[in-house]
């Protein structure tokens, strides 16, 4: 459950945290019988748990699982990390969230909150997010970030000391520990100030306040603010000065720019949020349309080994605005180029100048052209774009866009690995090229107070309010988004009272 939204003081959303709200236990099994483990050389059996969920107009399914002091048995995390369930080992999975119910309490902590201070409190007093940070301001100036999520309580030094040959290669590389069942010792501790044995408390959180700004989009906390790194918090919280994407390295561009500027409004926050602007297009158009525009006879050489003629490709690159608005001609085929560049070259091949961790926001940069896989991109972006029938110089909202009742609404927008902060992710079809948007940017919100008591907000639900078609409520919003209109929140009685559209219905009770 996440809570977005604000009141007469602060104004609060979530961003998906990097922190890894699981780990595994390895169990050592007894020889002779393999539903028995063994920890500290006694054996345990492990419990067996038989599940049935009815199905309509089937027959009922029934799952056996067998449960351990850790949790249950897995036999993978996704096709990525099979687990196999053999005579001498087995692998339990540990979640704490299985039995956090207390996501309501948080949010109802949040809405009673005052300032940032309140939010925190509601934070510690409850405990209750699994999967997202907390971004927050209030109507004094103060900021706030916080990873304040629920995780298995999984230090450094634990994994160091208990995590077995497997852990050893998984916890570095994406936080997922794999411990020692068999010993006691490497259980999960506990901190003085969690409200469940095994998780980490509220002051062991990666948490920044009042800073200047502070910002998130799906990385770990540490670039919250470039200015003010968070650091010291666990490897299972996420990673701290690794490369950042490009969605981040651009919002903190255009975010610190607007602290320095400061006295902001709303009309500002609403400006960045549809500005558009494509972070990967800064680093990289220019110097991709100079390529192009050099390779002999204006053809580079698909993945199918055919010559194509990228000429127009070159002219069409050169005079984009280097923007994802819905009239911007270049956006489609620089969109199309970029997933397969990055697809098919590694990143550390990708760039001349190398990620350097002193300078977060600005490397990796300058992009290398000369990179085995650049022209085949360019061509098969190319090839691509003409086999679905649409034209090189073609708009983008012509071809990414929402279908309401049988209309099209065009979309602007794109996708994360360009940078892009107004986060759209479309379904491509190879003969029509995308269709409709899946995902992406959702509920958007920008608040901010004045002299007065009330706030001053506009917000949207980009998917509108109503998934039926029949209602006046299916694309309302969906249409305000696409012509990159809002909502004004009519927050305090007198803004509610004075709206013309006041509908006042009183519900009484029939006995």
């Amino acid at each position: 459950m996440v809570n977005i939204g604000f009141n007469g003081d602060v104004a609060w959303s979530h961003t998906v945290a990097t922190g890894v709200t699981l780990n595994l236990h390895q169990l050592t099994l007894d020889p002779a019988d393999p539903t028995t483990y063994l920890v500290d050389g006694k054996p345990h059996k492990m419990v067996k748990r038989t599940v049935t969920v009815p199905v309509k107009d089937g027959a009922p399914v029934t799952r056996t699982q067998w449960w351990t002091r850790y949790g249950p048995v897995v036999t993978g995390l996704g096709p990525q990390l099979p687990l196999p369930w053999s005579a001498t080992t087995a692998y339990a999975l540990n979640d704490p969230n299985a039995m956090n119910l207390r996501g309501s309490d948080t949010n109802l902590g949040f809405g009673k909150a005052r300032s940032t201070a309140g939010i925190v409190k509601a934070l510690r007093d409850t405990q209750g997010l699994p999967w997202v940070n907390t971004v927050a301001a209030d109507r004094h100036a103060h900021s706030l970030l916080t990873q304040s999520q629920v995780l298995p309580r999984i230090t450094d030094d634990l994994a160091e000391r208990c995590g077995t040959a497997l852990g050893k290669v998984t916890y570095p590389a994406s936080g997922v520990a794999v411990l020692d069942g068999s010993r006691s010792a490497c259980a999960l501790g506990s901190d003085k100030d969690a409200v469940q044995p095994g998780i980490f408390g509220p002051s062991r959180m990666p948490t920044l306040k009042d800073a200047p700004y502070v910002e998130n989009s799906n990385d770990s906390a540490w670039l919250t603010n470039a200015d003010r790194p968070i650091t010291g918090y666990e490897r299972i919280f996420g990673t701290i000065g690794t490369r950042r994407s490009l969605r981040t390295r651009g919002a903190i561009e255009d975010v610190a720019a607007m602290a320095e500027k400061g006295r902001l409004t709303v009309a500002d926050l609403q400006r960045q949020q549809f500005a558009n602007r494509v972070p990967a297009a800064d680093l990289a158009a220019d110097d991709t349309a100079k390529a192009c525009a050099a390779l002999p006879g204006g053809t580079a050489t698909g993945s199918d080994g055919k010559a194509v003629d990228v000429r127009e490709a070159c002219e069409v690159l050169a005079r984009w605005d280097h923007r994802m608005d819905t009239g911007s001609r270049g956006a489609l085929l620089f969109d199309r180029f970029w997933r397969k560049l990055t697809a098919a070259v590694p990143s550390e091949r990708l760039w001349k100048v190398p990620f350097s961790a002193a300078d977060p926001v600005r490397t990796p940069n300058t992009l290398d052209t000369s990179a085995p896989g650049f022209t085949t991109a360019l061509a098969d972006a190319v090839t691509e774009l003409r086999a679905a029938g649409i034209a090189l110089y073609a708009p983008l909202g012509k071809n990414q866009y929402v279908v309401r009742n049988g209309k099209r609404l065009p979309v602007h927008g794109g996708t994360e690995s360009l940078g892009v902060w107004n986060k759209i992710e479309a379904t491509w079809d190879a003969k029509a090229g995308y269709t409709e948007v899946a995902h992406g940017s959702s509920h958007i919100q920008a608040v901010g107070w004045g002299e007065g008591r009330c706030p001053q907000a506009r917000t949207l639900l980009t998917y509108s309010q109503s998934s039926n078609p029949n209602s006046p409520h299916y694309r309302d919003q969906t249409r305000l988004y696409a012509k990159e209109r809002w909502v004004t929140s009519r927050f305090c009685e007198k803004d509610i009272y004075g709206d013309p559209a006041l509908k006042v219905v009183r519900v009484r009770e029939h006995r």
